[in-house]
């Protein structure tokens, strides 16, 4: 068996771990940015996460409000690395890399009607009791 490191990154222990998975979730995040749906998505956020805190009259509802929001951005960054992927692999059209997008993109869509469906009945709770 071959004891050679593959990737470095398996080696490291304790905050040096934690320092470099932290630059590469922000690496990620700004791979993120490069995308247009993350980036509306994002700047969105920058709007619904304030108005969370005023909308949600207890912690449970803003913690709705703002994981709802925050879904749809983890979502979106998934998706992005399943077709980064399947690009990775080939650009050629087959019959499973187009299920494995789709299934991404439904990912995505299910999570935009959560948030919308949390954010419309916290609307309908406001303007309506």
């Amino acid at each position: 068996m071959n004891s050679e490191i593959v990737n470095p990154q398996k080696a490291r222990k304790g905050l040096s771990r934690i320092l470099h998975a932290g630059g590469y979730s922000l690496a990620g995040l700004k791979a993120g940015w490069g995308e247009t749906a993350f980036r509306q998505e994002a700047i969105l956020s920058i709007i619904l996460v304030p108005a969370a805190f005023w909308l949600g009259q207890t912690w449970v509802e803003v913690a709705l409000l703002v994981g709802s929001v925050i879904l749809v951005m983890v979502v979106e960054l998934l998706n992005t690395g399943i077709e980064t992927a399947i690009d990775r692999i080939g650009t050629e059209w087959h019959a499973l890399s187009k299920r494995a997008k789709d299934m991404g993109s439904a990912a995505v869509l299910l999570s935009l009607l959560l948030c919308m469906g949390i954010w419309m009945a916290a609307l309908w709770k406001l303007f309506h009791d």
